[in-house]
């Protein structure tokens, strides 16, 4: 086997006939001179059809390019690689907004290329930490067990950890469905603000992406959403670049065109099975579970391309969700996510079981940046006290339902069996809520009151006396 090089100096692009070695995705081409990491390449197969890639390793006279679409059909001798002398970029512009397209920015939805005068790499530009805004503005999702306990703030990632068979894609859904910029509690005559909505979903069976858009299309919510779709049958390198390509055109529209964005990236753990997969290829010394070592970095460089800065009024706000093998929490995946990001909503099966909507786990859920978001001025003054009184109740009711398990709920005292009650009716009515029920953060709040009017004052010790004279009232239903 021969191998040619061709420098086109005129565009600084370089050329290579034949490669070294076709492997899986990958393909090892030698003799190919200042190319770089990251590059993305042409790569040509003997009928002259042409796919993409990008370098993945240089050394010297060799380089590894992944090939998005897969190798197949490619041969050593009959094919060629053009270097192209930059990295990735994709077209972006804000009428990508209601379309659908691949895991690279290629739209599959039968229209036509979206007309765009900028080009923007994939990877992103790196952002000074010194620019960045704390996020303080509350987003409300509509769902009480989110904006009443784990309050989601405009700049925030926070990932939602599932597993198989858990209503995950339909919360995403009605997240997107309902998702606004929230005005203080009271204020409803302030416009809440929509979001452009940027849906990134990985190795998804055909009919998940066939509910999202459908979902979407119902709702009126697909004229701001931008969907990229990389299906289970896609070439699982094409799953490398999907959440990039989402990204790219997130921080378009949020600094460039000044738009509030939430990106939602489903599903995580498909990405990661990806990434272990090209790692095995390349032969790289596996850590936990065979995911490379750098998994950590690869996962961050996605995270953290959230936020706020000083620049732009604009803002990309992250919803990364994730199925854990076998419900696992502490496997690499999650367990990284959880590092990086600020805080996690947990789908519980024991809640789905009891066909309980969404099946929201509260005392595992954590939104670490809440307390910047909540209070006088964004929600309302007594939020943060009543969301602690709430969790402390519901654990102290799990200690209850375990003691009953035992020794029989008969045998529990007055208000340990209040406390019970309590939990049932927390579950039922506040976690609980159907997928078209759209609640303010006002109704949220006082039903979160009319929960805790159930237990005794003398057991509310985490809410103030003013709180509990305004909105305590004693209930003597306990059904």
């Amino acid at each position: 086997m021969s191998q040619q090089t061709n420098q086109l100096t005129d565009w600084g692009i370089q050329e290579v006939s034949g490669v070294g070695r076709v492997e899986g995705p990958i393909v090892v081409v030698e003799r190919a001179g200042n190319v770089g990491y990251d590059e993305v390449v042409e790569v040509i197969d003997s009928q002259g059809r042409m796919r993409r890639g990008r370098v993945l390793e240089v050394g010297e006279k060799m380089a590894v390019v992944e090939v998005f679409s897969g190798t197949s059909g490619l041969t050593i001798d009959g094919t060629h690689i053009r270097f192209l002398g930059q990295s990735l970029h994709i077209p972006v512009a804000e009428e990508m907004l209601g379309r659908i397209f691949d895991g690279t920015g290629n739209p599959i939805d039968g229209g036509p290329q979206p007309l765009a005068g900028t080009f923007s790499d994939i990877n992103g530009q790196p952002i000074n930490p010194t620019a960045r805004v704390y996020p303080r503005d509350y987003i409300q999702t509509g769902i009480s067990a989110i904006d009443g306990m784990n309050t989601l703030v405009m700049g925030q990632k926070l990932p939602l950890f599932s597993g198989a068979g858990l209503p995950h894609d339909q919360l995403a859904a009605q997240i997107v469905r309902q998702a606004t910029l929230g005005s203080p509690a009271g204020e409803s005559s302030k416009q809440a603000q929509q979001f452009a909505i940027v849906f990134a979903a990985m190795g998804v069976k055909h009919d998940v992406a066939e509910y999202f858009r459908n979902a979407f299309a119902e709702s009126g919510a697909l004229t701001r959403v931008a969907m990229f779709l990389n299906l289970a049958d896609d070439p699982p390198v094409e799953r490398l670049v999907t959440p990039r390509a989402a990204l790219t055109l997130a921080e378009y529209l949020a600094f460039d065109r000044q738009m509030h964005v939430l990106v939602v990236l489903t599903d995580m753990t498909n990405y990661c099975e990806a990434l272990r997969q090209i790692s095995n290829v390349r032969g790289e010394v596996p850590s936990r579970k065979g995911y490379p070592g750098y998994l950590y970095s690869d996962l961050a460089s996605l995270y953290e391309r959230t936020g706020r800065v000083k620049t732009s009024e604009g803002s990309i706000t992250q919803i990364p969700i994730l199925t854990m093998p076998s419900d696992d929490i502490t496997h690499p995946v999650p367990d990284l996510t959880g590092y990086i990001t600020e805080g996690q909503i947990v789908l519980g099966r024991n809640l789905n079981h009891q066909n309980i909507y969404p099946p929201i786990s509260v005392l595992p859920s954590l939104s670490r940046l809440m307390k910047d978001g909540i209070g006088a001025g964004h929600t309302r003054g007594d939020h943060s006290h009543l969301s602690a009184q709430l969790y402390a109740a519901y654990a102290h009711m799990q200690d209850v339902r375990s003691l009953a398990s035992v020794i029989g709920e008969e045998e529990l005292g007055a208000v340990d069996q209040q406390f019970l009650k309590f939990g049932r009716a927390f579950e039922r009515e506040f976690v609980g809520q159907s997928a078209t029920e759209n609640r303010t953060i006002e109704q949220t709040l006082d039903l979160g009151w009319k929960l805790l009017s159930m237990l005794p004052k003398e057991e509310l010790t985490r809410v103030s006396p003013d709180e509990i004279k305004r909105y305590y009232k004693e209930s003597h239903d306990t059904n």
